[in-house]
Formats: structure tokens, sequence, C-alpha cells
């Protein structure tokens, strides 16, 4: 039988107790360590190379989303769960941004406790949706300026309109330039992009923000 080895990172007693407890009953887990503040984790981490850490959020010295950052920085393979005594999506997406694989409340059952711990071991733990959903939109947003440094204002504009699903008679009506100067810049913008038609053009805009709304007052 496969056994997966846990390090526990928490700086309250009686936490670290419970989790122990809530471990032992199962013969899959191995506890190697236990850890009272981030830095602790941290060190414990390279000392021990854990399969799993079960770590605070909430630690002195170095908190449980730092060290979580520091280890998945140096250890990638290691599994990190977050166990919390509060279910604010806040601190879950701010750990899973940082590498975590998952969050535990620590007033849930201890079935559901091992059931999820089995999961994550198997890496076929389900991401809440909600969580997933603000991660997804979080890591579009950084491509939003290199957008703004490949395009020019006249090609952002002419995107912009493209995906508000304006003809380039249209588009260049608005804009005061020819269609001739409309359908030049949609090549380039696509050849910037590496996109070959206008759905992929108005898919693009709408996923990284560029469609402005327009004026539908007459």
């Amino acid at each position: 039988m496969e056994t997966y080895r846990i390090l526990i990172g928490d700086d309250h007693e009686h936490a670290r107790q419970a989790i122990r407890l809530i471990l032992e009953s199962d013969p899959t887990f191995e506890i190697i360590g236990e850890a009272t503040n981030g830095q602790e984790v941290v060190e414990l981490t390279e000392q021990f190379m854990p399969d799993i850490i079960l770590m605070d959020i909430n630690m002195p010295v170095i908190n449980g989303l730092e060290a979580t950052r520091i280890i998945k920085s140096r250890f990638p393979y290691v599994k990190i769960i977050m166990v919390t005594v509060s279910d604010d999506v806040s601190d879950l997406f701010e750990a899973l941004k940082k590498g975590a694989q998952g969050y535990l409340l620590k007033n849930l059952n201890p079935s559901m406790w091992l059931e999820y711990l089995h999961s994550v071991a198997r890496d076929d733990a389900p991401m809440p949706k909600e969580v997933a959903w603000r991660i997804l939109n979080e890591l579009n947003q950084p491509t939003k300026p290199a957008v703004e440094t490949i395009l020019t204002a006249r090609e952002q504009e002419i995107l912009s309109r493209v995906a508000q699903g304006l003809s380039n008679k249209e588009i260049a009506a608005e804009l005061y330039i020819s269609e001739y100067t409309v359908k030049n810049h949609l090549k380039n913008i696509m050849q910037k992009l590496h996109l070959n038609n206008r759905v992929q053009l108005t898919r693009y805009a709408y996923e990284h923000g560029w469609v402005q709304p327009r004026n539908t007052e007459s």
C-alpha cells in the first residue's frame, strides 16, 4: 500500500493534535514532522521532503501564504493544502495563486478530511468553481498590458470595434479612415496576435477585456 508523508504546519497545539488524530486513523498517511510557524515549515520541507503539507494560513514569522510561495518555488512537486477556520474565498484564492493544491476547513468531519486528502494525493481533487473562475480572470489580467505594447492605439480601436460586430465599412466611417486602411490594420493585428480571422479576434478581445461598451442612447 502506497503511503504519503505529511508535514503539519500550525502554530496551535490543539489544532496540530486534532490533525494528528485524523491522520493516525488512516495508515495511508505518515506524519513526518510538525512546525509552529511558516519558516519552520520551509526548513522542515527541505529537510524531510514531504509529499503533502497541511499548512495553516495564519502563522507567525512567515504566514502560510508566503511559506507556500517559497516552498512551491523550491519544491514544486510538494502538494500543499491550506488548513483554515475560515472559508473566506479571498484567502483561499491567494493560496491557490501561490501554488497550493487545495484547502480544508478545520471544522469539517474527519471522514471528509481523509477523503479529500486521498483525492489530492491522487491528483483528482476538484477546485471550487468560484475560486477557479476568479483565478481564470486573474490570470487573464496581466496579458492586457502586453497587448497595449504590441498594438498601436489605432489597432486597439479597430480591435474593439471588430469585437462589437462592426464591419470594415462601419469601422472606417467611425474612425474617418478608408476601408483599405482598416483591412491593412486588421492584417497587422492578426499577425501580431497570431490569429487568423475576425471570429478569433472577437474572442480574443472579449477574453482580454478589450471590448468597450457602446453608447446605445439615441
